[in-house]
């Protein structure tokens, strides 16, 4: 094999390495929570160069986010395996090397941003950066097993930005849905902590799968996936929405909380739990009521 050829095999897997570095499957979550609220927030289709613009600035400042995590979390990420053949675990990619990229994707998001949307909207861009790593990561992960439901409130930026972007300002619908988001988030994870409980429990770390026992977590992902459903209801006076939205918040809302409420009998009966069906429906939930918030504008019932 030549030089060239190990060269651009070594090449190809560091550029691979930095792109894990972004967390791509978050990243996925955020396209989806972005341009359905741009549809909405336009009143049908919005400029397809400002989505486009919107939605690099976006994943740039996710993939800053999840890389800066990486870097604060290599040391108990080498102790999980969930986690542990990420790049900085692996040493495919220096600690250096992930600071110098994850403040170079801050800077690139915000000035982009800046440069093709408005002032709100880098703002909040730079704001949801500063609340994952400093406020979630930093302070609260490691300190509170609450850390993922005022932690996770990086994860509503999204939404905000995609309304400032085509609206130069915040409204109640944007509101409404940074609060969905927030109230989903926890029902989300709290299973994904159950199933790596163990991982959790060895890395100190006090997800409420560590310091809750299984019927306990069970209860308390029902209760915000009725919270998540009543909040998903709301938007439909707030924002005039139609038939489209009104039947997919109610039918695949019903599905979110029959899903949770599985999981909670599983844990009471004694059997064991599947934590990670109620994780996959938590997505597909999400991805079905995003999708119905861009569909829904476009259609005149």
């Amino acid at each position: 094999m030549s030089d060239q050829t190990v060269g651009t095999q070594s090449f190809g897997r560091t550029v691979k390495a930095y792109v894990a570095l972004t967390k791509p499957r978050v990243l996925e979550l955020l396209l989806v929570s972005t341009v359905p609220v741009m549809f909405l927030a336009q009143g049908g289709l919005p400029d397809m160069w400002l989505v486009l613009a919107t939605v690099i600035g976006g994943s740039l400042s996710a993939g800053s986010a999840a890389a800066f995590n990486m870097y604060l979390d290599r040391d108990i990420d080498a102790h999980m395996h969930r986690t542990e053949n990420r790049p900085l675990v692996t040493g495919e990619i220096t600690p250096r090397g992930a600071l110098i990229f994850s403040w170079t994707l801050a800077i690139l998001s915000t000035v982009w941003l800046l440069a093709t949307t408005n002032w709100l909207t880098a703002a909040l861009s730079a704001g949801a950066i500063f609340f994952y790593v400093v406020i979630y990561t930093m302070i609260l992960k490691r300190r509170t097993e609450q850390n993922i439901v005022w932690g996770g409130i990086a994860g509503c930026f999204p939404v905000l930005i995609g309304w400032s972007a085509v609206t130069g300002s915040l409204d109640w619908p944007a509101f409404i849905l940074f609060l969905l988001i927030f109230l989903w988030t926890p029902p989300h994870y709290w299973p994904l902590s159950m199933k790596y409980r163990d991982d959790y429990e060895d890395v100190d770390v006090p997800m409420l799968g560590v310091t809750r026992n299984a019927s306990q977590v069970g209860l308390q992902v029902i209760l915000y996936a009725w919270a998540t459903v009543a909040c998903s209801l709301l938007l439909v006076p707030i924002a005039n929405m139609g038939l489209v939205y009104t039947v997919s918040a109610l039918v695949f809302g019903g599905w979110f909380i029959y899903e949770s409420h599985r999981l909670y009998n599983q844990a009471v009966r004694g059997t064991e739990p599947r934590p990670m069906r109620v994780f996959h429906a938590s997505i597909t939930y999400l991805t079905l009521i995003f999708v119905a918030v861009a569909v829904d504008p476009l259609l005149p019932f």
